[in-house]
């Protein structure tokens, strides 16, 4: 048998009132995985969070995490979570090692100082004052203190949040050294590219439900959206109403540039490039675009984002 999940949730409700934040959300994550959870704000996502990490009481249903119930574990469970958050709230005063060491000994076996610093690309920053980090050093920072006392379990909440592209690689490439060692991680980001690269299963909500879980191959096959195959039209080599008349394709043209969404890219795709190369011209600009999973979220929850958060995370307790 394997082992069991690391997270277990099943019908998990939390009310405020007459309005349900959460509304009977179920889902598992398995030990090692990395899941992202997204949606848009007030869809439910931190409120769900929150409940797991032991900070909200749920007002229905069952929780599991690392065979604790959040809601009443102590310090045992503690000691095996590691909470990145949106915002930071350490000691300004303090050196980054000293934030490290600090926090580090309220765990029975934490991780060397040093050892973090290296690991999150602040070595060279280890006796300079946390007031004096860049916002960027300073969630590299929030990922060293998640990890300073070993834990199995993860939660990056927005993890990635003012980094600039390097550094929001080099952070992906830290997780993926993470899940390399066995750690879980549960992440919420508004980054869909981050979470195509990261997350081994995707949940989306909306509204305080699951819309949507499976891996990112898995949300990409099952949606509707098209391949794109775009050029600009030659300025001389013939009408194109022939070639167009056989596309299989939804075409659309403006301002000489072509457009054609398809489910039959490379039949589609041969067409168009047959039919330039037998009148010997180039088309300008040309490029397929597949589906990504960007494409498949905003297909899901539409215009909800930012619109929601009168239901869900931004909720007062």
């Amino acid at each position: 048998m394997g082992s069991p999940p690391v997270i277990e949730v099943a019908d998990l409700v939390k009310s405020y009132g007459e309005r349900r934040a959460v509304d009977g959300v179920s889902f598992n994550v398995g030990e090692g995985e990395v899941v992202a959870v997204l949606g848009p704000n007030g869809a439910g996502k931190t409120t769900t969070v929150e409940i797991l990490e032991g900070h909200r009481e749920a007002t229905a249903g069952s929780v599991s995490v690392l065979g604790f119930d959040p809601g009443t574990a102590g310090a045992e469970f503690r000691a095996r979570i590691g909470i990145v958050l949106q915002t930071t709230g350490i000691e300004l005063q303090l050196t980054a090692r000293e934030a490290l060491e600090v926090y580090g000994s309220a765990y029975p076996h934490p991780r060397r100082a040093a050892d973090l610093l290296d690991l999150v690309g602040l070595a060279d920053r280890a006796d300079q004052r946390v007031r004096d980090l860049s916002g960027g050093q300073l969630r590299r920072l929030d990922l060293a203190l998640a990890l300073v006392g070993n834990p199995d379990l993860l939660f990056l909440d927005e993890p990635t949040t003012g980094f600039d592209p390097a550094a929001r690689r080099q952070s992906w490439a830290m997780v993926e050294e993470l899940t390399g060692m066995g750690k879980t991680v549960l992440l919420t980001t508004h980054y869909l590219e981050e979470a195509q690269r990261l997350a081994d299963r995707v949940l989306v909500m909306r509204a305080g439900s699951i819309v949507a879980e499976g891996t990112p191959d898995e949300l990409l096959a099952a949606s509707d959206q098209l391949t794109l195959i775009e050029f600009r039209l030659p300025s001389s080599g013939g009408s194109v109403d022939e070639l167009l008349g056989e596309v299989a394709g939804d075409v659309r043209g403006r301002d000489g540039v072509v457009e054609i969404r398809t489910a039959r890219p490379t039949a589609d795709l041969a067409m168009v490039c047959g039919w330039a190369a037998a009148r010997g011209v180039e088309l300008d600009n040309l490029r397929v675009s597949e589906p990504s999973l960007e494409d498949i979220y905003l297909e899901l929850v539409g215009e909800a984002d930012g619109d929601e958060a009168a239901v869900g995370d931004e909720v007062a307790p």
